[in-house]
C-alpha cells in the first residue's frame, strides 16, 4: 500500500531555527531518488540545496517559494510505495518524522498538515494534487503574481513585488519588470512611492551580528597609509610567470598573505575572548575570513588554515570563495570558525573605513583602494601606488601596542614583499 512520508526542514547549520523556501526543483507527481536535489532554501547564513532522504513520488509540496518555515516542520510529502494499493481505498495520513536533534532520535507520529490562515484544516490525504504555476503571496491586500524564479530574483535584488504592476499576461510580474525596477528605471508602481522589505535571511543575521559585536566588543580602529608600488610591481612580474599562469592574482591575495605572516608576531589579533569562561583563547591556526558583498547581503566565508597556504593557493581560494558567495552557494560550514577577517572596501573605490569586528573574532582589516598619489621618495615627490589600511580590534584582547605592531607589520609586508623572508 502507499507509504506517505513527510520530509521536515532539517537544521543545515549550527542551531538554525528557520529557513525560507527559494525554489522547488520538483512538483507533485515527479519521481525522486535518494539524495536528489529537490528544493533550494535560504538560511540566515547561505542558500542551500536540500537532497531528498527518500525515493518515490512527490505527493505534495507543503511550502511555497517565499515562505519561511521553522526547522522540523514538514515541507514535502513523498509516497515511497506509489504502486501499492491502500487497504481502505484512500491513502493514510503521512508519517511525520519529528527530529529531537539533527540526525538523532527521530520519532514517528501521525500528523495533519498545518492549515493555512483562513482555510479549513486539510489532511495530507485531502490535499490538492498539484501546486499552481504561479505561487501567490498576499501583501497588503494585493496578490503579486510571479513565478518562483522571478520571486527569487526580486528577493536577491531587494525589490518588493507588491508595488509592481506586472507586464505579463494577466498582470504576471516578469523578470524584465524586476530588473527594470532594480536599475532605477521608470516602472509601473502601485500607489505608494515607498516599499517595505521584510528583514530576514542573510540581512537579518548580519544586522544582529553587527549589533551584538558593536555593543559587546570595545572597538579601537587605527589607520595606516602605505606605498605599495613594490607589491604591484611584484604582482605584475608573477602574473607573467609560469607558476601563476591561469591564476587570478589580486592585491587582496598579497594582503591575505601579509595578515597570515603578521599574525605570527602578534597572535593576540587571532585570539578570541570567551566571556563565559573568563578566558582568552589563542589559536595556532588562521581561518581567514573574507567579507564578500552578494545580492543577498554581506557574508564572510573563510579560508581554512590560510596560514599554511602559499600565495598561489591563497589566490585560488579567494577566487573560489568569492565566486561561490556571489552565486549564493556558500556552504554554512564555510562561514563558521573564522579567526580574523579582511574586508576589501577598495573594490568599491573606497579608501578606508572603520570596520566592525566579525562576532567571535578580535580583529578585522579594511583594505582600501590602490591609487596613484604623490609620495616622497629620496627627498623627491614622485607618483606611487598608495593604499590605506584600517584595523579594528577588540581592546579586551588586543592592547594598543599589539594592534599597532600588527598593522605596521602588514603595511611593511605590502610596502616591501621581500620582508616576508624575515618572518
Amino acid at each position: 500500500m502507499p507509504q506517505f512520508k513527510n520530509f521536515p526542514l532539517p537544521d543545515v547549520g549550527e542551531g538554525l531555527v528557520e529557513a525560507e523556501i527559494l525554489a522547488w526543483h520538483v512538483k507533485p507527481g515527479d519521481e525522486v531518488a535518494v539524495n536528489q536535489i529537490i528544493v533550494e532554501i535560504e538560511t540566515a547564513k547561505a542558500a542551500v540545496e536540500l537532497p531528498c532522504p527518500y525515493s518515490g513520488v512527490v505527493s505534495e509540496l507543503l511550502a511555497e517559494p517565499g515562505q519561511t518555515v521553522d526547522v522540523g516542520v514538514p515541507i514535502v510529502v513523498i509516497d515511497t510505495d506509489p504502486n501499492g494499493e491502500p487497504a481502505n481505498g484512500a491513502p493514510p495520513a503521512a508519517e511525520e518524522r519529528v527530529p529531537n536533534l539533527v540526525g538523532y532520535g527521530a520519532k514517528s507520529s501521525t500528523a495533519k498538515r498545518r492549515a493555512r490562515k483562513g482555510a479549513a484544516p486539510v489532511t495530507v490525504a485531502e490535499a490538492p494534487a498539484a501546486e499552481p504555476a504561479v505561487a501567490p503571496a498576499a501583501t497588503g491586500g494585493h496578490v503579486p503574481l510571479a513565478k518562483p524564479p522571478v520571486r527569487k530574483l526580486a528577493k536577491e535584488l531587494g525589490i518588493d513585488l507588491a508595488v509592481l504592476a506586472g507586464s505579463g499576461p494577466n498582470g504576471v510580474i516578469t523578470r524584465v519588470d524586476v530588473e527594470t525596477a532594480a536599475i532605477g528605471a521608470p516602472v509601473s508602481v502601485r500607489g505608494s512611492r515607498e516599499r517595505r522589505v521584510p528583514v530576514k535571511g542573510v540581512r537579518k543575521m548580519t544586522a544582529q551580528a553587527m549589533v551584538d559585536s558593536a555593543f559587546s566588543a570595545p572597538h579601537v580602529t587605527e589607520f595606516l597609509t602605505v606605498d605599495v608600488t613594490p607589491m604591484m610591481e611584484l604582482r605584475a612580474k608573477l602574473k607573467d610567470s609560469a607558476d601563476f599562469r591561469g591564476v587570478r592574482l589580486t592585491p587582496l591575495a598579497f594582503a591575505a598573505k601579509a595578515v597570515c605572516l603578521a599574525v605570527r608576531r602578534t597572535p593576540d589579533v587571532n585570539a578570541t575572548w570567551d566571556a563565559g569562561a573568563g578566558e582568552i583563547v589563542y589559536k595556532d591556526y588562521v581561518h581567514l575570513g573574507v567579507a564578500a558583498a552578494t545580492p543577498r547581503g554581506l557574508i564572510v566565508p573563510n579560508i581554512r588554515d590560510a596560514d599554511a597556504m602559499s600565495l598561489r593557493q591563497l589566490a585560488e581560494e579567494l577566487e573560489r570563495l568569492t565566486t561561490t558567495a556571489r552565486d549564493g552557494k556558500t556552504a554554512p560550514a564555510d562561514m563558521t570558525g573564522g579567526t580574523i577577517t579582511i574586508t576589501n572596501v577598495g573594490v568599491f573605490g573606497v579608501d578606508t573605513g572603520t570596520p566592525i569586528i566579525n562576532p567571535g573574532e578580535s580583529a578585522i582589516l579594511a583594505f582600501g583602494a590602490i591609487r596613484d598619489m604623490p609620495w616622497v621618495v629620496g627627498g623627491q615627490v614622485v607618483p606611487r601606488k598608495v593604499l590605506q589600511l584600517a584595523l579594528s580590534f577588540d581592546h579586551r584582547v588586543v592592547d594598543g601596542q599589539q594592534g599597532s605592531q600588527f598593522l605596521a607589520d602588514v603595511g611593511a609586508l605590502l610596502a616591501d614583499p621581500a620582508m616576508a623572508v624575515t618572518y
